[in-house]
């Protein structure tokens, strides 16, 4: 069921300075619109030499180094940490195909984060081999399905296999245009490895296609960025969060918080048509008790896009999105109840981006998008069977937000609402005892429901210094959930961060 152990994953994530590292290289690119955008890069087209000598296609590399990860890990999962799924036999082989697949239960993080996080490998064993975007989700595709089939004793995962692929776009061309933005081919000695071992934390598929091609040592008469030198942005936010949840304000959850929010590519700019020329992201890291060390990750990545009018004072354009949601909180101290749980892997609509400079003072930038939810998961008050508290589903989201820059960013204000309406419609029969059956073989998305879950957000900047702001936000979570065979539940939470940023 999963494209890369619990235990593995598990190890992982009781080591914070490593995950902290490799989110903070992940995001070496992109907030969901940043309030006012101070690049750190002059834009430089790609090198048609390098565009050339990289983009030949290497098929059978490719694919084997996508059956090689996958080997390699089961060897990993089965000889070191003997985990029970990994004693395969051709007899586990055939009752998967036999049986078909299973919505499974794992945890939130697995199932929505990391699980993606392995299709981005799959992915970019195709792009570090010349193919493109589309092609190398080929990868991720087979990739995934080579392990749910072939790797596990236990029945294929029904939201792995849609999960991994999709997510893992998403990651996967976001951490490759990372990569690529390190790489210098021209550089030598102490300079060089540094760049190479980069590129491998960033993309280690990449990484590894470099070392055993001679590329990561040969030097080239140019960079080596099929990518050029494009426009980005990024802030980094460090401060104090509280969480309550309903109003229990004698149960806070206190603690320290890191955002890191960046913009890749210019939102005006249509020149190129390839997918994420154009892509945001924001990561919240949280050193809080008892609380998830990643609580939230969104990606959102243009496919295409077009324009409808410019002139001096106003820009309009639409497109097509693909969008990466990760919401995550657990049990507050003293309550025993979890403030919410949402991870949305594969999400795709339309957006449109506005932009209107009435006076040189200041300006207003907006977004607004229609989405449809291929694949969610949302906290439930009652589905519990192994390590999942949450629903699989589907349905369609609505995001839109403003921001407002005053006097050349001395002061800005940001206002966003994301809407989420999401339907679970393979539920568990009434009479079901939960704790009684075997976890590894029900096949549920979980409670009979319809949820609505929205999430409210305001950000004020206030500069003090250079590129220091005093930050203050608030975030309120609202979640409505009508069950089949329950009575429906409403509850919300709330979230304030006082932050200092700095705008590089």
């Amino acid at each position: 069921m999963a494209a890369m152990s619990l235990y593995t994953w598990n190890n992982l994530l009781k080591k914070p300075a490593l995950l902290l590292a490799t989110i903070f290289m992940l995001t070496a690119q992109t907030f969901a619109q940043m309030a006012i955008k101070k690049p750190l890069v002059n834009e430089i087209p790609p090198d048609s030499a390098d565009v050339e000598y990289y983009g030949k296609k290497h098929f059978w590399r490719a694919a084997a180094e996508t059956a090689g990860f996958n080997v390699g890990l089961w060897a990993y999962d089965r000889f070191i940490q003997k985990g029970d799924f990994a004693y395969i036999s051709l007899n586990s082989i055939k009752e998967n195909f036999k049986h078909g697949f299973i919505w499974d239960n794992d945890k939130l993080g697995t199932n929505t984060f990391l699980h993606p996080y392995n299709g981005s490998l799959y992915f970019n064993a195709g792009r570090a081999n010349g193919f493109n975007f589309w092609q190398s989700e080929l990868f991720a595709i087979g990739g995934s399905a080579m392990w749910e089939m072939f790797m596990e004793c236990e029945y294929p995962s029904t939201n792995d296999i849609i999960a991994t692929p999709i997510g893992g776009a998403v990651l996967g061309e976001t951490l490759f245009r990372a990569s690529d933005a390190v790489l210098d081919d021209r550089s030598g000695g102490w300079e060089r490895f540094g760049r190479e071992a980069a590129c491998f934390i960033m993309s280690p598929m990449r990484g590894f296609n470099r070392i055993v091609t001679g590329q990561a040592w040969r030097k080239r008469a140019t960079t080596g960025r099929i990518f050029g030198d494009p426009l980005f942005s990024m802030q980094i936010s460090l401060g104090y969060k509280m969480l309550e949840y309903q109003g229990h304000f004698h149960n806070i959850q206190n603690g320290f918080a890191a955002q890191i929010d960046l913009e890749y590519g210019d939102r005006f700019q249509l020149k190129s048509k390839h997918p994420y020329d154009y892509f945001t992201l924001s990561a919240e890291l949280a050193l809080m008790k008892g609380q998830p060390f990643l609580s939230q990750l969104e990606i959102k990545g243009r496919l295409l896009g077009r324009e409808i009018f410019e002139n001096y004072h106003s820009h309009l354009s639409i497109g097509l999105y693909q969008h990466f949601d990760f919401f995550d909180s657990d049990t507050i101290d003293g309550l025993d109840r979890v403030p919410y749980k949402l991870g949305i892997p594969a999400c795709i609509g339309a957006g449109m981006l506005f932009r209107d400079v009435p006076e040189h003072k200041w300006r207003v930038d907006a977004y607004l998008h229609f989405n449809g939810v291929i694949l969610g998961s949302l906290l439930s008050d009652h589905y519990r069977a192994d390590e999942r508290n949450y629903n699989w589903a589907s349905g369609f989201s609505v995001k839109g937000g403003a921001n407002v820059v005053v006097d050349n960013d001395r002061l800005s204000f940001q206002l966003m609402h994301h809407y989420y309406r999401l339907f679970t419609f393979k539920g568990y029969r009434e009479d079901t005892d939960l704790k009684q059956v075997n976890s590894k073989t029900l096949n549920v998305m979980g409670d009979h429901s319809c949820a609505s879950f929205n999430i409210t957000e305001f950000r004020a900047n206030i500069k003090l210094i250079r590129g220091l702001y005093a930050t203050l936000s608030f975030t309120n979570y609202a979640r409505h959930t009508r069950y089949r065979n329950y009575p429906r539940i409403k509850s919300t939470s709330m979230s304030l961060r006082t932050m200092l940023t700095y705008k590089f």
